[in-house]
């Protein structure tokens, strides 16, 4: 009974039974059908992986809550460790390191509510490094051996060794029965998992447990201490480098964040004080101006004749977003983005030294080589870098595999295109039947409602729909990308995750930006003129071109922005924190959620869900795709700096909160930087200044209101310029498809239309005029001047701030002085020992020649 208790009590611990040796790994598997077939593997797989020295000991089904589930729990001696460690190259400590760190907080008093205690930003204290190496263990700093490598790289270790481990008997090799992952895939384990090394909510009983776990959470998790900094360095040490390394870029992207957003309110609210003063929405709003003006019809038969005054209301709201203020915000936002790209390769640079992350990628490119690559390539040849045989893919293999690669993505890209041209279909086609519901009795506009007009009804359904066929062929996308990398057989990881990572994004830019780039460069500039219009199919398909929401097309691509762009963030924050906090809410009603006393670590973390390989991938796909809907369509709504900042605050709390609570911990793994995400960032930032360029200069109102107030307004008032901007057109010259199923009571023999064109009765009636070549001019010279100051400026600021900190590089110097200096007294001192257990032994007369090889080689040292 004592026995029993005491196994009760510790239950909720990280070691095996011993209370010695630390579980590193869990297995987990039931009994089913095919358990003989299963069993068979399982039994060659575990007798393998004794073979490699690790300790197995299994948990029995009777002990699980569910007395179903078995768990394997495997712990990797010294020995192991110190073999892997070597193949590896992993860094370990040799010596606690005497640089001084050159960063200091400035203003540090002001700084410190926001910063966290110095036991959680610096779990450890800095040491030099230096790749393990077996022979040499008493260079390093060994105090303990079982505590020599953290939690992270013995995961790290044991998922390396079962990654390659073989299933198949002995004598019989079969190539494809290999690694863990099978075995996940075919069922014959359910779950393979590193352990948490304590709950999150209370520390571990057991004083040999770091409880990181707790600390993080206190710390990092909680959303009520969203202000304070991120312990990067303690999540580096728990989850490894390459999830440190999403965390800092998610940080300071938002840190960045917030100077774009404080810039995008000002210009905000510059259109909100400089309201009254917008004179052209006071003339539209004017019952003798704009109530005077008849407008064409804005679709065939269904429209009617409609009043400019009309629109009273959207040229109010267009002002808020169309202003002077707007041009100033995209230059700052074309800047802004090229600051935030070179001070995070500074901020990178310096984590790449302080995390010895610095040679990882030219040490570690061939050890990172996928086992599905060994597996499937069956071909050898010889590596003329290392001269051993290696597995590879032939040329021919390797060609058709792209080509089937590139007409699938391609297939996609096509799919979505159609789906956008659908889209305007639907948006041309159901105008003009919004149009036709309900009719205004003075015939002013047709109105859906009191405030929304066909146009803005119009455009918010489509976006809508735009929005669901967006999320729906996302989720076949992500299933299809995934298979035709893995059809490729990429050879690293750092090359798969590379290559999914442009597929994705591709897709995604198509999927996600199109509409977006629809309104701003397409929408309204084709439109043609009243009797030459022009449609979308042929004059046969009836869908005349659409015309811009009479407010301007810019309100109309802030329309598509929010919607989209609040409706992707919203949709994913409630898949990543509803959905686990339903689940959450369910366990506990199934009684699933109560592990203090009855369940042991495993089973706690068994019950968690699986943090994926592209787990990380996801993440930084969704933070992609919001940089560039911030900086893509920026000019359209200033706003944009600010919704993204406000969630990714809490986007950073909500996946920390998941990390933390919600996923079993994931095996720790390294990277030096975020990889092909920095180039399709630098690609997005070049983009945006051109896109950014266009809409102020084709879908803003701004250049051709400078034009007309420094070329053809007298009184530099403005006032005049809405009677300038409308042409006029002789009703009698409109051909019987254009016109108006139903007559107004008034007649009008004159009516206005947007551009800039002759009027009838000139001998160039209907033609554009000189302000039109004007203003085209003065377009054109806008976006050439626009983009070669901002990209004057980028690349003159790229230039000044160098990618790596001058202390930094000096730090990094010094240590690898200092390594190669410790590293040489330390052969020396090796060879003196050597030399004096040799002179012990050998005769007298036979002293003098190792004493001579001593001198020479010290001097060679």
């Amino acid at each position: 009974k004592k026995h029993t208790k005491k196994l009760q009590q510790n239950t909720d611990t990280v070691f095996f039974r011993d209370g010695v040796r630390r579980v590193d790994f869990v297995l987990s598997y039931v009994d089913d059908k095919d358990g003989e077939k299963k069993q068979e593997r399982r039994r060659a797989f575990e007798a393998n992986l004794e073979k490699d020295g690790l300790e197995l000991e299994t948990e029995d089904k009777s002990d699980s809550k569910d007395q179903k589930t078995y768990f394997l729990k495997i712990h990797a001696p010294w020995k192991v460790l110190a073999t892997y460690a070597d193949v590896l190259k992993i860094k370990v400590p040799f010596k606690t390191s005497d640089v001084p760190h050159g960063q200091d907080v400035p203003l540090e008093c002001l700084s410190h509510p926001f910063r966290l205690p110095e036991h959680v930003m610096r779990p450890e204290p800095d040491y030099f490094t230096y790749p393990f190496d077996k022979t040499k263990t008493d260079f390093f700093l060994i105090n303990d051996k079982d505590t020599f490598f953290p939690p992270s790289t013995r995961n790290r270790i044991v998922y390396y060794i079962l990654a390659r481990c073989p299933y198949y008997k002995e004598g019989l090799k079969e190539r494809d029965k290999t690694g863990i992952k099978r075995l996940l895939s075919n069922g014959t384990y359910t779950a393979a998992f590193p352990l948490h090394d304590c709950r999150y909510w209370k520390r571990a009983r057991n004083a040999e447990c770091e409880s990181e776990r707790f600390n993080l959470y206190q710390h990092w998790a909680r959303f009520l201490i969203f202000y304070k900094e991120q312990p990067l360095n303690l999540i580096r040490k728990y989850y490894g480098e390459k999830i440190g390394i999403y965390f800092a870029w998610l940080g300071f992207y938002t840190e960045m964040l917030f100077f774009a957003a404080v810039m995008g309110v000002i210009c905000f609210t510059y259109g909100l004080l400089s309201y009254d003063n917008n004179v052209s929405s006071k003339e539209i709003c004017d019952a003798n101006i704009g109530g005077s003006i008849v407008m064409c019809p804005l679709c065939d038969k269904k429209c009617p004749f409609w009043k400019l005054n009309s629109t009273c209301l959207s040229s109010w709201q267009s002002h808020l977003f169309d202003n002077e203020g707007t041009i100033f915000f995209a230059i700052f936002m074309g800047i802004w983005v090229t600051l935030f790209l070179e001070f995070w390769k500074r901020r990178q640079a310096r984590l790449e030294y302080e995390w010895d992350l610095v040679d990882f990628e030219e040490e570690q490119q061939q050890l990172q080589i996928r086992p599905e690559f060994e597996i499937q390539c069956t071909s050898k040849r010889l590596n003329k870098i290392s001269q051993e045989m290696e597995p590879y893919l032939p040329v021919t293999s390797k060609c058709a595999r792209f080509c089937l690669s590139t007409a699938t993505v391609i297939f996609w890209i096509s799919l979505i295109v159609a789906c956008i041209i659908g889209v305007i279909a639907y948006r041309l086609a159901v105008y003009a039947a919004f149009a036709s519901i309900i009719k205004d009795p003075m015939r002013k506009i047709q109105l859906v409602g009191k405030f929304i007009t066909p146009q803005l009804a119009t455009s918010v359904t489509a976006s809508c729909i735009n929005f669901v066929i967006i999320m729906i062929l996302n989720f076949f996308y992500e299933r299809v990308a995934i298979w035709i990398t893995d059809m490729e057989i990429p050879k690293t990881h750092l090359e798969y995750e590379n290559r999914l990572t442009m597929k994705m994004f591709l897709f995604q830019f198509v999927n996600y930006y199109s509409s977006c780039f629809y309104v701003a460069f397409f929408k309204g500039k084709f439109v043609g003129s009243p009797g030459d219009y022009t449609y979308m199919f042929g004059p046969w398909s009836k869908l005349r071109n659409e015309e811009c929401d009479p407010g301007g097309c810019l309100i109309e691509l802030t329309t598509q922005l929010v919607i989209v762009m609040s409706g992707k963030q919203l949709w994913g924050n409630i898949q990543e924190a509803l959905l686990p906090l339903i689940r959450n809410w369910w366990s506990s009603r199934k009684g699933r959620h109560h592990p203090e006393n009855r369940y042991s670590r495993w089973e706690q973390d068994h019950a968690l869900l699986n943090f994926t390989q592209l787990g990380l991938f996801y993440e930084y796909l969704e933070m992609v795709v919001q940089f560039g809907f911030i900086t893509l369509f920026v000019a359209s709504f200033p706003l944009a700096p600010l919704l993204a900042l406000f969630n990714n605050i809490l986007e950073i709390r909500v996946d920390a909160w998941k990390f933390t609570t919600q996923y079993k911990r994931p095996v720790a793994s390294k990277a030096r930087n975020i990889g092909a995400w920095q180039e399709i960032l630098n690609a997005v930032a070049i983009l945006s200044v051109v896109t950014n360029a266009f809409i102020m200069a084709f879908t803003s109102d701004m250049i051709p209101r400078m034009v007309f107030l420094y070329s053809y307004d007298e009184h530099k008032s403005m006032r005049g310029y809405v009677n300038n901007s409308l042409s006029v057109y002789n009703i009698s010259h409109i051909p019987e498809r254009n016109m108006p199923e139903e007559r107004d009571d008034w007649f009008v023999v004159l009516f206005r239309y947007r551009d800039y064109r002759y009027p009838p009765g000139h001998q160039k009636q209907y033609t554009h005029t000189m302000q039109f070549w004007h203003i085209l001019a003065a377009k054109m010279a806008f976006i050439i001047i626009m983009e070669h100051v901002v990209f004057v400026v980028k690349f003159l600021v790229a230039w000044m701030i160098p990618d790596v900190p001058t202390g930094v590089k000096a730090r990094f110097k010094r240590e690898r002085y200092l390594i190669q200096e410790y590293l040489h007294n330390y052969e020396v001192e090796r060879l003196k020992l050597q030399l004096s257990a040799s002179f012990l032994t050998e005769p007298q007369s036979e002293m003098s020649l190792p004493t001579d090889k001593h001198e020479t080689l010290s001097e060679c040292l």
